[in-house]
């Protein structure tokens, strides 16, 4: 039961076993909940340029992703929602996009697609509980292990059974993965018999700990199968006029179920930010273990949000990675342009085997609401490479548009 067929086929009974159950949830009739119900339109209109300095080809992208789709009001505690995605190229495809054997040229990882992105069914009788069936997004965290890898035109969606709970300050999220639908296309989706489970209880703000299991068992990318277990701790406090926030997580990650390796391997991070005024200055550090022949590996993720925007090491090295950074972010107070943020990051790599060095990395951001349904954003990444790990300059310009 690995597609989205299966896992829509119980949908029928759920929605009516959960009818006389959820009465108490809201009588309305089924048409005002269509009424109540509204329409889904985002356009994102992107171009993306890269220089690799082991490829005689530059790359460049100019594409638009389309979602349409439509979310129903709530009848009797359940809500509807499909929702297509349409990732065309605008003019010449000058770019390898995993899909069209350009190999000559860099990735740049948006193959033209068009696909069902959600089409789901939840349940939520009470304040207590909500469950959700079919394809959907699930982004877990800070996205690190679990994520909608939501930079890519093609959004990684799941077709998943899901359960979240809250009881008092405890609120937990369990979920059956049968399909991992991902950014490379239909052709390079996983099937899937994975769980996961996150749970985090909401203290005191200096103290908000999480602890999470996620049990990966990939039929057709047995490699990535693994079963981690972990522990994350975030909090934030003021100092008279400054604002301070930390995160830290701790994981353990070992061979699991199709997997024919046999690993076991740490993961952390460390992290702090300091806010005053319009700047904020973050410092963090992330180890991911190499064993010499396998790295702690997250392919779940939203993997463009770490180890830096040029994507270099979206596959952790064999020999592990470890990632010192410092980010600055301004929000300059421009009448114009209330929300404009900037913000520059600077990494350095090495292997966390060994020691060698793995390159250093430049990036830089402008984004900006334009107005209350459309933002810009430019953004550059500059990575000095080494042996092995080429050196490579990376441009996006894009607008977005939410209706």
């Amino acid at each position: 039961m690995t597609d989205l067929r299966c896992v829509l086929a119980s949908a029928a009974t759920v929605a009516a076993l959960a009818g006389p159950a959820a009465a108490e949830a809201g009588r309305g009739s089924l048409s005002e909940a269509i009424t109540a119900g509204k329409p889904i339109l985002e356009v994102r209109v992107r171009y993306e340029g890269v220089d690799q300095a082991n490829l005689a080809e530059t790359a460049s992208a100019f594409t638009a992703r389309t979602r349409l789709g439509w979310e129903s009001g709530a009848w009797n505690g359940l809500k509807g929602l499909v929702e297509f995605e349409d990732v065309r190229q605008l003019g010449a495809e000058d770019y390898n996009s995993t899909l069209n054997g350009k190999t000559a040229y860099p990735v740049i990882a948006d193959p033209e697609v068009t696909e069902l992105n959600r089409l789901q069914l939840t349940w939520t009788p009470n304040s207590a509980f909500s469950g959700t069936l079919g394809r959907q997004r699930i982004a877990l965290d800070d996205q690190r292990f679990v994520g909608a890898v939501g930079w890519r035109q093609d959004e990684q969606t799941f077709d998943a059974v899901r359960a979240d709970v809250s009881v008092g300050k405890l609120k937990a999220t369990a979920a059956w993965l049968g399909n991992i639908n991902r950014v490379f296309g239909e052709g390079a989706d996983w099937d899937s018999d994975s769980w996961i489970v996150n749970a985090a209880y909401a203290g005191p703000d200096a103290f908000k700990p999480t602890a999470f299991v996620y049990a990966l068992d990939f039929d057709n990318a047995k490699a990535n199968s693994s079963i981690t277990w972990g522990v994350r701790a975030t909090g934030k406090a003021k100092v008279g006029a400054m604002a301070l926030a930390y995160a830290a997580s701790y994981a353990r990650q070992s061979d699991y179920a199709s997997n024919p390796a046999d690993f076991d391997l740490d993961y952390w991070i460390v992290e702090g930010a300091a806010t005053y005024g319009i700047a904020t200055l973050k410092a963090n550090f992330e180890s991911l273990e190499g064993n010499g022949t396998k790295g702690f590996a997250t392919p779940l993720a939203t993997l463009h949000a770490f180890q830096g925007w040029a994507d270099v090491f979206l596959a952790t090295p064999a020999n592990g990675i470890e990632d010192a950074s410092l980010a600055l972010a301004l929000a300059p107070r421009i009448t114009a342009l209330p929300k404009l943020q900037f913000m520059v990051v600077a990494h350095s790599f090495q292997a966390q085997r060994g020691g060698a060095d793995l390159g250093d990395e430049i990036d830089v951001q402008v984004a900006t609401p334009l107005t209350k349904r459309l933002s810009g954003v430019i953004k550059y990444a500059d990575y000095d490479g080494v042996p092995g790990f080429p050196s490579r300059q990376k441009i996006w310009i894009g607008v977005d548009f939410k209706l």
